[in-house]
């Protein structure tokens, strides 16, 4: 039996945190997942994830960064797994480091040596069930974004709304928007993303391309133009850096979802 579930987060954190998700599954899952443009904490109260193409089991607590490549999930059952998905600027609010350290990784968040995040994960992991781990969770966000010295995101932040508003944005144009010189906004937006602002416009037309093929469209023309992409075959090219497949394989593989582009709620 498997139950999947979003969880809508605190008004006064959900500039930060997009929303929170919980899997329990007795059930075994091997999983094609796709870079989706925000990082997450993930929270294993029981069985780990096995990422093969890391070949490496996920930490009980674990923090998964920007990454640039698809990715399997495996598990062989016993799973209740509770996962934080932040907005793409905003995980910084919380640890106060540039988040490039997290970059094509998955970091055991215990090896930082924060001794808060330390007791909240051992918290959350020891909690009663899932909500209570949730509830563990944004006491200690809430907490963090209260201190002086959190990162200032809002200057990425704007850079990012429009990037979502019009895929073919150029960096020197969000630069602009973000009252920053191009060198200074590669700097602030990699730090704060963890991912340099031209690779994450491809992930975000990336994203943008699997919501148009999960809203109906079966043309590749069509949808390479829509992106922004040079013409049909450089989209094709894209979809399989960053699924592994091409656009038609992939719509037989499994349902399209573009996690970046559409809200569970």
């Amino acid at each position: 039996m498997s139950i999947f579930r979003y969880i809508v987060p605190n008004a006064q954190l959900q500039p930060f945190i997009r929303y929170y998700w919980i899997l329990n599954t007795t059930e075994n899952l091997d999983t094609l997942t796709f870079p989706i443009g925000c990082p997450q904490l993930i929270f294993h109260r029981r069985s780990q994830f096995y990422i093969p193409e890391l070949k490496t089991e996920q930490a009980r607590f674990s923090i998964s960064g920007q990454v640039n490549f698809p990715a399997r999930v495996q598990s062989p059952g016993d799973v209740e797994t509770v996962v934080v998905v932040f907005h793409p600027h905003a995980i910084g609010t919380v640890f106060n480091i540039p988040v490039s350290s997290f970059y094509n990784q998955e970091i055991d968040g215990y090896s930082l040596g924060d001794k808060r995040l330390n007791i909240l994960a051992d918290d959350v992991l020891n909690a009663e069930d899932s909500i209570e781990a949730i509830e563990l969770i944004e006491r200690y966000l809430l907490s963090r974004l209260a201190e002086p010295g959190i990162y200032d995101f809002k200057r990425v932040g704007v850079s990012l709304k429009h990037l979502f508003l019009d895929n073919t944005i150029s960096v020197e144009n969000m630069a602009q928007l973000a009252c920053l010189s191009r060198k200074q906004f590669e700097r602030v937006f990699f730090n704060a993303v963890g991912m340099k602002p031209k690779e994450y416009s491809n992930v975000a037309r990336f994203q943008k391309s699997l919501l148009l093929m999960q809203n109906g469209n079966r043309d590749f023309a069509d949808i390479a133009h829509s992106c922004g992409y040079a013409d049909q075959s450089h989209f094709i090219r894209e979809c399989r850096r960053y699924s592994g497949t091409t656009p038609a394989e992939l719509l037989k593989i499994q349902p399209i979802y573009s996690d970046l582009f559409t809200s569970p709620f």
